[in-house]
This record gives structure tokens, C-alpha cells and sequence, in this order.
């Protein structure tokens, strides 16, 4: 080890310029990297500015884009309420909503007779070969009360049938069906109003047409639905099966089995099968699809049978599924955990059945329902069933737990025959918005004559159980009613159909939308019992606040 160091001292004695070489060497590359490293230096803070030049060019573009679009280019004029009139006219009872000019904002499909023609003269009865009066289909735009297309459907109109469906490759296609009092059959395209298809009736006076029109599952190979309309002569239902795309039969006429009455339903049990379900004297009665398609056709199709409501059938004589103990009056699908569950109202009773055995989940005794009742969310995610009971005058709104039956809200809502039906809208709370008719003066009304009254649109919300909001009150006969939420998580607006109560009786006719939130700060506000300590102006913010969503 010592040598080895000597030997070093020794070489730099003897070589001197050789080790000063070496150094030089060292210094020299030391100084070229100090030299590009104070080079890169301005590069690099060249880039960083060019950098900083681009991104705030960048923002300032976007941003004057958003500018021009929210500021200098206009929206489109979006009246919060338009009204359309018809002179000499009456309405059906007929409102159905669908995005029909494909402008993301739903539109308004009526349907009214006219005696003269059309409001814009360009269509009458006689081009589609009616007498005159006959009924008018309109289409009006929901976002300013355009008039999209009209058109003469039928010299009389009992039944409406609407779908829109989406094909395999996302077009979305939409009929409507109207069906004449005598079964004539025309289809229209909903977007543009041009008839599809057109047949004449083939049923005799003496029949009458069963509402509703069924949608079936496709029996024709053609990949849309099929329908099936329902008829009764001499207290004997029958059934026809039409092609949706051509209005074709398919096969024939045949009979049910069945002594039915109205408000048909169709049923999917929970294993599949599809039957009719319809109100016989003081009890249920039902009809295989699958045993009428193959009496129709005389084939099989895409249908199966139940066996345990097979034996059910096979041990009436009369086609019997239930008993009840009163007039079936109402049939409603109701969505269960298994499948569909069933909701049957008869004269005494309301009853939510077991979609597969038919027996009782719950009953609700002594009700006398007036309507048809309507779903909605009292609790968050918990679906409720709203029953308006009693008779007129003596009405009580009762929401009852669809689960289990119980109330759990009620109040009296007094009103006279012919009022609409009641609606709910889901709010973003995962609640529903409610809205009914009553007479104008809620508390302590005196019995008048109908003629004398004002009814009323009430607005209620679960959050606030003991506060009812007056929106709006009418004096003229109402023919038809829904809210709507007109474009997705925007604000709610009602529709409402006016005019004469007797189809003999033409007179004015009109259409008018309204925007909820418009209508809440003119409210009234009704305090039911004690009504809490809230001014009027902190209820009417907390209705403002309220956020609505499409249904699923």
C-alpha cells in the first residue's frame, strides 16, 4: 500500500505537465456544462411563457363562447303560459304528452270534434271522407302553443292507444291507434301526423267496444307489439287480434267465455303468462291469451298458460277467478317484488292482490272509491296509492302504504261529479309532488250547486303534511288534466282540457298550459289543523325550491 502511493508522487514529480494536462482537461468540461446549463435557461423561459400565452388564449376563447351562447344568441321564446281556443267544439277525454317535433321539450296530443273543420282551414271532415261533425287529432308544441299538425282521425272516436317504441338500431317510432265506435281503425304517425293504415269497421251496431285497446307481445313476427281489442254483444265479450304495423287481423273474431263488463286489464304472472282479467257480476274473470290466440288463429304463438291459474279457470264454470263482494269498478298492474301484483276496487272494498295466487295483501273495507286511484311517493322511495273516497261532497283523500295498506296521510277534500282525476310528479327528494281538485272554499263548504262552484287545484308535498297550495281556481267544465314535467329536470307544468260537458252541447273550446312555479307566489295557502308556525311567504319559497324528475 505504501509503495503503490510513493509510485503515484513519484510519477507527478517526474511528469508535472502530464497531471497539469489532466486538470486543464477537468476544468474545461466543467465549464462547457455550467455553459449549457445558463443556455437552457432563457429556452426554457421562452417555453414556460409561450406556455402561459396558450393556455390563457385558450380560456379567453372559451369564454367568450360562452359568452355569445348564453347572452347574445336568443333562446327560444318558451312562454311560461300559452292557451289555444275552438269555437263550436267539444273534447274527449284525451291527454297524452310526447317530445313530437324532437325538440327535447314534450308536446301536447288532444283530441276534439268540430262541427265546421280544423283551426288553420286547411284540413276538414270531408278530405278523409267523414261527415261533418267528425274528431280532430292535434298536436300542439309544448313549448309555445304552435299548432305542429291536425288532422280529421275518425267520424267518432272510443278508444286512443299511444307507444313509442325503440328499434334495434335506436330510431324511435310512434303510433297512435284510434279506434271509431263502430271498430274502424286508423293508425297515425305521431311525429308527423301522416296516416299509417286505415280499416273500416267490421262489427255490427249492436256491438260495443271494451276499453281499453291491449298491447300484446308480437304474434306476427314483425317485431313490434300486436293489439288486441276487446267487444261485447248481448253481455258475450270477444277479442281481435290486429297486426300494430298494417292494422291486419289476425285470424278471427272469438269469444272470451266470459259475461265481462269494462276496464279489462292485461296480467303477466309472475311465472310468464299472460292473461285477461276483466269485472264479471260481483267477481273476477280471466281469459287465457294463449287459449284465445289458438281459438283465433287456430296455432300456437308466444304465449304460455299458468297452471295454478289453469286450475282456477277449470273449477268455474263461468270463467270466475275471485269472488268479490261487491261491482268490480276498477283494475290496476301494480309492481311487486316478485312481479306484477294486482289492485282491484269494487263498490265496498279496495284490494291489493297477490299477482300469482290472487289472495289479499291488505284490504281496505267501506271504501266507496270514486276514481280510479293513482301512485305516487308519500315517503322517500316508498310507493303510496292515493284513493279518493267517499261520494262528492263528502270526499276524503287517503294515502295508503302500498305495502302494508295503512294511512298514512288523509285528508277532506270536498267536490262535485266530473272533476278530473288526481296526478303526482316525482321530486328529486325521491318524494312526489301531489295535485287534486276540490271545491274552492276547503274549509266548512256549504252544499251548492254545481253550477255555482269553483273548483280548485290543490298542490301537496309529504314535507309539509299539514299545508294544501291553491294554485289555480276554474269555473268552466274541465274534460281533462295531467302535470308534466315538459323538459327533464326543469320545472313541472299542468295541462288543462276545457269545455262543454255535453257532446251535444258544443261550444268554446280550450287548451292551456301552466308552469307550477309560476303560479306559487299568487297561491293561497291552506292550513290544515294547526298548520305550523311558517309564514305564507316561507311555505311558498319552500314550493319554489321543489325540483322534479322524469318518471322512470
Amino acid at each position: 500500500m505504501h509503495r503503490m502511493t510513493d509510485n503515484k508522487d513519484l510519477e507527478a514529480e517526474i511528469h508535472p505537465l502530464k497531471n497539469e494536462g489532466r486538470k486543464s482537461q477537468e476544468n474545461l468540461k466543467n465549464q462547457l456544462k455550467n455553459d449549457d446549463h445558463l443556455k437552457s435557461k432563457p429556452v426554457q423561459s421562452r417555453l414556460s411563457r409561450c406556455r402561459a400565452v396558450a393556455f390563457f388564449l385558450s380560456l379567453f376563447i372559451c369564454l367568450f363562447v360562452v359568452f355569445v351562447v348564453s347572452f347574445l344568441i336568443p333562446c327560444p321564446d318558451q312562454p311560461a303560459t300559452w292557451r289555444i281556443d275552438y269555437n263550436a267544439a267539444v273534447l274527449y277525454d284525451f291527454l297524452t304528452m310526447e317530445d313530437i317535433n324532437r325538440d327535447k321539450i314534450q308536446d301536447v296530443l288532444f283530441l276534439y270534434k268540430n262541427t265546421n273543420s280544423s283551426n288553420n282551414f286547411t284540413r276538414s271532415c270531408a278530405d278523409e271522407g267523414f261527415s261533418t261533425p267528425c274528431a280532430f287529432v292535434a298536436a300542439v308544441s309544448g313549448a309555445n302553443g304552435r299548432m305542429l299538425w291536425e288532422k280529421p282521425v275518425a267520424q267518432d272516436v272510443v278508444l286512443v292507444e299511444c307507444t313509442v317504441l325503440q328499434s334495434s338500431d335506436n330510431e324511435a317510432s310512434s303510433t297512435c291507434i284510434f279506434v271509431g265506435r263502430l271498430g274502424s281503425l286508423v293508425a297515425i304517425d305521431l311525429f308527423t301526423g301522416d296516416i299509417l293504415w286505415s280499416h273500416p269497421s267490421n262489427l255490427s251496431e249492436n256491438t260495443s267496444v271494451l276499453s281499453p285497446l291491449l298491447q300484446v307481445p308480437d304474434v306476427d313476427g314483425d317485431g313490434t307489439p300486436d293489439l288486441l281489442l276487446l267487444t261485447e254483444e248481448g253481455k258475450k265479450v270477444s277479442g281481435d287480434i290486429y297486426s300494430r304495423n298494417t292494422g291486419h287481423q289476425i285470424g278471427h273474431r272469438g269469444a272470451l267465455g266470459v259475461d265481462g263488463d269494462h276496464s279489462a286489464l292485461l296480467h303477466i304472472t309472475w311465472t310468464g303468462a299472460h292473461y285477461i282479467l276483466l269485472p264479471c257480476v260481483n267477481s273476477l274473470c280471466g281469459c287465457s291469451v294463449k287459449g284465445l290466440y289458438e281459438k283465433l288463429t287456430g296455432r300456437d304463438g308466444p304465449f304460455k298458460n299458468d297452471p295454478l291459474w289453469e286450475n282456477m279457470l277449470n273449477a268455474s264454470t263461468h270463467r270466475r277467478l275471485l269472488p268479490s263482494s261487491g261491482e268490480v269498478r276498477y283494475l290496476m298492474n301494480i309492481r311487486g317484488k316478485a312481479g306484477q301484483d294486482v289492485l282491484l276496487v269494487n263498490s265496498e272494498a279496495c284490494v291489493l292482490l297477490d299477482g300469482q295466487e290472487l289472495t289479499p295483501r291488505w284490504t281496505l273495507s267501506s271504501a266507496q272509491v270514486l276514481r280510479k286511484p293513482i301512485l305516487g311517493h308519500y315517503k322517500p322511495d316508498t310507493l303510496a296509492v292515493v284513493i279518493e273516497n267517499g261520494t262528492s261532497i263528502d270526499r276524503q283523500m287517503l294515502f295508503l302504504d302500498l305495502s302494508t295498506g295503512t294511512v298514512l296521510w288523509s285528508q277532506a277534500l270536498p267536490s262535485f261529479p266530473g272533476v278530473p282525476p288526481s296526478a303526482s310528479l316525482p321530486t328529486t327528494d325521491h318524494r312526489s309532488a301531489f295535485f287534486f281538485w276540490g271545491l274552492h272554499e276547503l274549509i266548512g263548504t256549504s252544499v251548492m250547486e254545481p253550477r255555482d262552484t269553483r273548483h280548485s287545484l290543490y298542490m301537496f308535498h309529504p314535507t309539509l303534511p299539514s299545508i294544501l297550495l291553491e294554485l289555480a281556481n276554474v269555473s268552466t267544465n274541465i274534460v281533462a288534466f295531467d302535470v308534466v314535467l315538459f323538459e327533464p329536470n326543469r320545472h313541472a307544468a299542468y295541462v288543462l282540457l276545457t269545455g262543454p260537458a255535453s257532446s251535444d252541447e258544443p261550444g268554446l273550446v280550450s287548451v292551456t298550459k301552466h308552469k307550477v312555479r309560476d303560479l306559487v307566489p299568487s297561491s293561497r295557502v291552506v292550513r290544515l289543523g294547526k298548520g305550523g308556525s311558517d309564514s305564507d311567504q316561507t311555505i311558498k319559497d319552500h314550493f319554489s325550491r321543489l325540483r322534479y324528475q322524469s318518471v322512470a
